[in-house]
């Protein structure tokens, strides 16, 4: 199915999450859609839903990422507990978080696909080994 913008969609949206991207500026817009079709490129299980009432959340057996569009970025919420690598440097805040560190965006920055991509495989494979907190646990 065709998303009315260019791209081709092979996965199950959420229309919530088509309202939260909607109502951001474009360059948001751009950013947002791009980090949805990474994550759900990465494994064709992913789902996309709302938490917290308006915020988009990609799941797989645990939370993966979520999206927050502030006033100036938008932020990439990585829910690994801080044990996926990093080997590019691309996490910009809570390096130090027990729970979700934070990739943020700003208009006209591009996304390092390759980078985010496969911290969004890491964790997945993670979530699917149990859990961030059990692995962390049984190191």
């Amino acid at each position: 199915m065709s998303d009315g913008k260019g791209s081709w969609m092979s996965y199950v949206v959420d229309p919530r999450v088509d309202v939260y991207i909607d109502a951001l500026p474009p360059w948001q817009q751009s950013i947002c859609q791009e980090v949805r079709e990474l994550v759900h490129s990465v494994d064709d299980e992913v789902v996309e839903t709302i938490k917290r009432t308006v915020q988009p959340y990609f799941v797989l057996q645990g939370n993966i990422c979520a999206l927050l569009a502030a006033k100036d970025h938008v932020n990439v919420f990585m829910y690994d507990g801080g044990i996926v690598p990093d080997p590019e440097g691309i996490i910009t805040a809570g390096h130090t978080n027990k729970t979700a560190r934070t990739v943020a965006f700003r208009e006209g920055e591009q996304i390092n696909k390759a980078a985010l991509g496969e911290m969004f495989r890491q964790i997945i494979a993670n979530n699917r080994a149990g859990g961030w907190r059990r692995l962390k646990q049984s190191s």
